[in-house]
């Protein structure tokens, strides 16, 4: 089962039951055919958003209300056009003079397998700390910042 489908199961869950803490997830992807690790839960949790927040009926993991950070995210998808890799590196394609602005949020994003960005005029470039992060961080793109 790939993570893009994994990741779309746990959205659907969160959003139709109340889900108090990742093991109650675990146990609802089990249900749906999904087995799944607790350090992979963990990651994917994180890569979506979720949080774990007190409610009138104790607490759930949720999906926070729309934040600037998450409003900005949804321009930058608008701005990328290609997400593409090597052996050594990942290169963003974006629309003319907007690199800048997608290198730079990727660097706050702080993702630990990212080193750094140069951007050009429709051109980033992301250097990873390992070149063996590069296919974790061309996922990570894809799931989190383009529409591709």
């Amino acid at each position: 089962m790939g993570k893009q489908v994994r990741q779309r199961k746990i959205k659907e869950l969160l959003l139709s039951h109340d889900v108090g803490n990742q093991h109650d997830l675990m146990e609802l992807l089990l249900g749906s055919g999904i087995e799944v690790a607790q350090a992979t839960l963990s990651r994917d949790c994180a890569e979506l958003g979720v949080i774990r927040s007190r409610t009138a009926t104790g607490y759930r993991l949720i999906f926070p209300e729309k934040t600037p950070g998450q409003m900005i995210r949804g321009l930058v998808e608008m701005e990328i056009q290609s997400i593409e890799s090597n052996e050594t590196a990942v290169v963003i394609r974006t629309l003319p003079g907007r690199a800048h602005g997608v290198g730079s949020f990727i660097d706050h994003l702080k993702n630990p397998r990212i080193l750094g960005t140069i951007a050009g005029d429709d051109t980033v470039l992301i250097i990873p700390v390992s070149v063996r992060d590069v296919r974790s961080i061309v996922d990570y793109l894809q799931t989190n910042l383009s529409k591709t």
